[in-house]
């Protein structure tokens, strides 16, 4: 699998003083080219134009690289995430659809962060600054959530929102690695990502009792025929 759309050229190496930048970047290279799983140390090393020995001034090794890479994408997700939220305005269900839409654009045009994120296989619990960036990325679609919920009519159950945002999450996460990330691999569809999203959303929401026209703003499109 190839995610070309990221890599990036460098313009003149590495230079004094951005070494550890520019490990990353050659960590996102390396991803884009051969996946989370598919470079060595020394790769990343000689990518970025340096001796095997430099990138220990800043990392243990392959997986604090990684893990640093991954940081940095959880955070850029976060950004991404409450710009699309803007704390529930004009209304929650516009917002809540804007959240996802956001989801499945980062994947799309972040594809080598998205896999350090989620592909890598980096252990959480042993990278605690990692953790709390994942956490905080999150918490966006948990405020979301919860918001949400606080909407549910009256003699509707209102499901716990960390349940409702794993869900949410869980459906989002899915449609943006098979269909949402530009691979040559997907599948053709019939409608779009974003479109196919909705349309999960909202009939999710109608099974646990929300009408569809007090939970959504708008209606996904109809699937070609």
């Amino acid at each position: 699998m190839s995610w070309r759309k990221e890599r990036r050229r460098r313009e003149g190496g590495y230079h004094h003083g951005n070494l550890k930048e520019a490990l990353v970047q050659a960590a996102l290279d390396l991803i884009a080219e051969k996946g989370a799983g598919g470079f060595t140390f020394a790769e990343a090393a000689r990518s970025a134009g340096v001796s095997p020995a430099a990138p220990y001034r800043h990392f243990r090794d392959r997986d604090e690289l990684l893990a640093s890479v991954a940081q940095q994408g959880y955070e850029q997700f976060e950004s991404v995430l409450t710009a699309a939220w803007d704390d529930g305005r004009p209304d929650t269900p516009a917002a809540f659809q804007r959240v996802g839409k956001a989801y499945l654009a980062f994947a799309r045009e972040h594809p080598a962060h998205y896999s350090a994120m989620f592909e890598s296989g980096l252990p959480l619990d042993s990278n605690p600054a990692l953790l709390v960036a994942s956490e905080r990325a999150f918490a966006i679609i948990r405020a979301a959530s919860e918001r949400l919920v606080a909407m549910a009519p009256p003699g509707v159950p209102r499901p716990p929102a960390l349940m409702m945002a794993l869900h949410i999450w869980s459906l989002s996460h899915g449609i943006a690695s098979l269909f949402g990330r530009g691979d040559a691999a997907s599948r053709k569809l019939p409608m779009s990502p974003e479109d196919l999203l909705e349309a999960g959303v909202l009939i999710y929401l109608k099974g646990l009792g929300f009408p569809i026209d007090h939970a959504a703003g708008s209606h996904a499109s109809t699937p070609k025929k």
